[in-house]
């Protein structure tokens, strides 16, 4: 009996420390996909936009308010556009619905669109991985105010 139990009791040890591999490696390739979110965030800029304070503070913005958005207007001819909180737009999004929404969506300036549009497929995913991992805070952006209006709080006005 001792003889037949030793083979099985092999097969359970290496099947644990198989699943246990898989989820170790599994877990480091969510990781990197992380920190290549955080990284893109970074460098393309949208930050700059995206987090309240980030650019006039050097990017020494607390990462708990990255990507919440921003009250501050960006106005021209086509009226007055703020930068979405993209933790709540993210957060209400399947990653399919984040990579058509990237392909497709028409933005007001000044979005430089063009830009995420350029990126792949596996950097929209590692943004948008990133985006979700920090959760859901802050408030909405205020609404679009259309040419002509006068926007209720401070603006970056581009020439008309």
């Amino acid at each position: 009996m001792m003889k037949t139990l030793m083979p099985s009791i092999a097969a359970l040890l290496l099947a644990s420390a198989c699943t246990v591999a898989l989820a170790e490696t599994a877990a480091s390739a969510k990781a990197g996909q992380l920190a290549r979110g955080r990284y893109l965030v970074q460098i393309g800029g949208c930050n700059d936009c995206h987090t309240p304070g980030y650019a006039p503070q050097n990017g020494k913005v607390d990462e708990k308010l990255w990507l919440t958005g921003d009250a501050l207007g960006w106005a021209g001819p086509w009226g007055t556009t703020y930068p979405t909180n993209l933790r709540l737009l993210l957060a209400g999004m399947s990653e399919k619905q984040w990579l058509l929404h990237a392909r497709n969506m028409e933005p007001r300036p000044p979005m430089p669109w063009f830009n995420v549009r350029a990126m792949t497929d596996a950097d929209l995913k590692a943004i948008y991985a990133y985006t979700r991992s920090l959760g859901t805070a802050g408030a909405p952006a205020p609404a679009y105010v259309p040419p002509g209006t006068k926007a209720a709080g401070p603006v970056i006005q581009f020439p008309q």
